[in-house]
């Protein structure tokens, strides 16, 4: 049940409305019970015994029966909705490469000539390389029909476009091995990624489509989160959009993957603490997002909701952030989870620092799912810092029990990881928080001061990473008895 869960958890609401349009449609008797089962699935967690509340007794062979039906009909659906969709202009061109076909077989060859050349240069267009083999294909093997086109040329056509095939798959076994990497816990990511690029072939000065671009600068982003070192990478994300912006003419027709790489651009500099680059990039996607009546709108809106607000907070505008983020709608994003838990725990960080701990609390108790859940949704550095967050929460609303439970937990579940990643700072955050709560009146003392100088500050501002620096703003802000907010936004300006 929980795949089919899963499943329906993805749809939008429209598209439910849909998928339960299209069942009433097939269904032959009216005592069908797959749209029951539907209904279930998506209004209840619960999974138990729902073939006691569909049958009214138990019936297990019955109850897998249609749930079986229930999930082939869901992916029956997701497909046929998706070549709706995102596909359409590759279906438009495979069938005019079919067409072409025909024709020649029933010997019409100016209509064939004529229909493949409208296919080609749709092909062209959209950067489908793998179709475009097919239609030089087919162009070769009908050459001697058409003698106005000279065979070397058609060779030559055919030839450079298996080029560009071998650079996509290039490409995806680039992907593939930084990926592998990162699963790894490698360190030195920017080094992994230049080494992948030169190893396959691939360089961002070589005609790369948007879609590899993407894949690239997604990966790039992947790697940074990861180590957080954005400050290594964002020369080479500006590099790769600089490339980008050169294909002005083929933007629209790559909406999605320009959308996407926006934001890309927009959270490196955000990393950076350049806020102002990061906004005009930001404001740049918005206007992407919007084309086409709003195409992909709703699809980018909680990630460009996240990352706006973060620039309006870390630039001195929290009120309009929090007001913001507490108005956005979650229920309508369902599907897209990884965000949506970005932006509550970043409502959770928001909070904190307004010194709202109440508020903050409430929010966290949203995430009542196992770390083990989070971790698979979200990634690991994302439930560290849910995790420090929830103790210092517990110190600030003196929940004595609750911190030495968490610290002892975090230690336990995070330790090793944190030691073989070098990631040693935060135990020494750590260490540095529990010796103050169990001695508040050390925070003000010299030598205490110089401990937290000393184990948190990094050798380069540059490379200090913007969240880090807000927990570290917390302690700072209690040895020098100073407003939090304020400090954080003094330590990241």
């Amino acid at each position: 049940m929980n795949t089919i869960s899963s499943i329906i958890h993805t749809l939008s609401d429209e598209e439910k409305r849909s998928f339960i349009t299209l069942l009433r449609q097939k269904n032959k008797r009216n005592d069908t019970k797959n749209i029951q089962l539907f209904k279930l699935l998506d209004t209840t967690k619960e999974t138990k015994n729902l073939d006691i509340k569909i049958y009214g007794k138990s019936s297990k062979g019955a109850f897998h029966a249609l749930s079986k039906r229930l999930h082939d009909s869901l992916i029956d659906f997701i497909a046929s909705k998706s070549l709706e969709g995102e596909t359409s202009e590759e279906m438009e061109i495979l069938k005019l490469l079919l067409a072409s076909r025909i024709f020649f077989e029933q010997k019409q060859f100016k209509i064939a000539f004529k229909t493949l050349q409208k296919a080609e240069q749709k092909a062209i267009t959209y950067d489908l390389y793998g179709i475009l083999n097919e239609i030089y294909y087919t162009k070769i093997q009908y050459a001697h029909l058409n003698t106005s086109i000279p065979l070397d040329s058609l060779i030559h056509e055919f030839k450079s476009n298996k080029a560009l095939i071998q650079q996509e798959e290039n490409l995806n076994l680039f992907y593939a091995t930084v990926q592998n990497k990162l699963i790894q816990h490698h360190q030195d990511f920017i080094t992994i990624i230049q080494q992948a690029l030169s190893n396959f072939g691939i360089s961002i000065n070589h005609g790369l489509t948007f879609r590899s671009l993407f894949k690239i600068l997604e990966i790039t982003n992947q790697a940074a989160q990861a180590s957080r070192d954005y400050y290594t990478i964002l020369p080479f994300v500006e590099e790769a959009y600089t490339k980008i912006e050169t294909k002005e003419s083929l933007i629209d027709k790559h909406l999605f993957y320009h959308i996407q790489i926006l934001y890309y651009v927009a959270n490196a500099y955000f990393r950076n603490k350049e806020f102002n680059t990061s906004l005009q990039y930001l404001s740049l996607m918005k206007d992407q997002m919007q084309k086409h009546q709003n195409k992909y709108y709703r699809r980018f809106l909680p990630q460009y909701t996240l990352l706006h607000n973060l620039n309006l907070y870390y630039t001195g505008s929290a009120n309009v952030a929090i007001t913001n983020m507490e108005a956005f709608d979650y229920d309508r994003h369902k599907e897209q989870i990884v965000y949506l838990l970005d932006l509550k725990l970043s409502q959770i960080g928001f909070y904190f620092v307004q010194l709202r701990f109440r508020d903050a609390l409430k929010v966290l108790h949203d995430f009542y799912h196992s770390d083990r859940w989070y971790t698979d949704k979200a990634g690991i550095i994302w439930v560290i810092k849910k995790n420090l967050v929830e103790i210092l929460l517990h110190i600030e609303l003196d929940n004595l029990d609750l911190v030495e439970s968490r610290v002892n937990s975090f230690r336990k579940k995070h330790g090793a990881y944190l030691k073989n990643n070098n990631e040693n700072r935060v135990l020494d955050f750590l260490k540095l928080t529990l010796e103050y709560y169990r001695k508040p009146e050390i925070i003000t003392t010299d030598i205490f001061k110089s401990k937290i100088e000393t184990s948190l500050k990094m050798p380069l501002r540059e490379q200090e990473d913007i969240f880090e620096m807000s927990f570290y703003a917390w302690l700072k802000s209690k040895a020098y008895d100073s407003d939090l907010y304020q400090t954080m936004l003094k330590l990241v300006s």
